[in-house]
């Protein structure tokens, strides 16, 4: 038996107005990638599209969209994600666009790029942000992720690093 490939793309919806992201879901997004794929690529990319095409994953608090394609066509679709300029949801057109941020052949590579991805947009803001708010962002991420000894560990580096500045 042959493994059938995929690849997965990891977008993200960018809206102007971020709390009409929480009216997107997963058929709302998978339609308007058809639609588009069809409209650039006409009958040969709805067929392409159509055939293992699928949301795997919509988080409408970040954004974040993983797409699902067979291995051969992702091109296609890569090609026409610049051309998506609104979605179709809930009754209401919001207008978007997607930004490919990653391709990977699983969802774990995608995943694991995300966390790097999400990790380098956080160190990209945090300079910018006042000592407050620094303060709540450490507390909320160390009450997130950290267990045991880590956390002591981070809260003395966060410490060491107030005492510097």
């Amino acid at each position: 038996m042959v493994r059938v490939k995929s690849r997965y793309l990891l977008c993200e919806v960018n809206v102007s107005d971020r709390s009409r992201l929480l009216l997107l879901d997963d058929r709302a997004i998978a339609v308007a990638v058809k639609a588009t794929v069809a409209r650039i690529h006409g009958d040969y990319g709805a067929a392409l599209c159509s055939i293992r095409f699928s949301v795997k994953y919509l988080n409408a608090h970040t954004g974040i969209v993983f797409l699902r394609f067979p291995k051969r066509c992702y091109k296609l679709l890569w090609s026409a994600l610049p051309f998506i300029t609104s979605v179709e949801a809930r009754g209401q057109k919001i207008p978007c666009f997607l930004n490919c941020l990653h391709v990977g052949g699983t969802i774990r590579t995608c995943q694991k790029f995300l966390v790097r991805y999400n990790t380098q947009q956080l160190h990209r803001i945090l300079p910018k942000c006042k000592n407050e708010e620094k303060q709540e962002v450490r507390k909320a991420i160390l009450n997130c992720c950290l267990m045991g000894g880590n956390k002591k560990a981070f809260e003395v580096e966060s410490e060491s690093e107030e005492d510097e500045e």
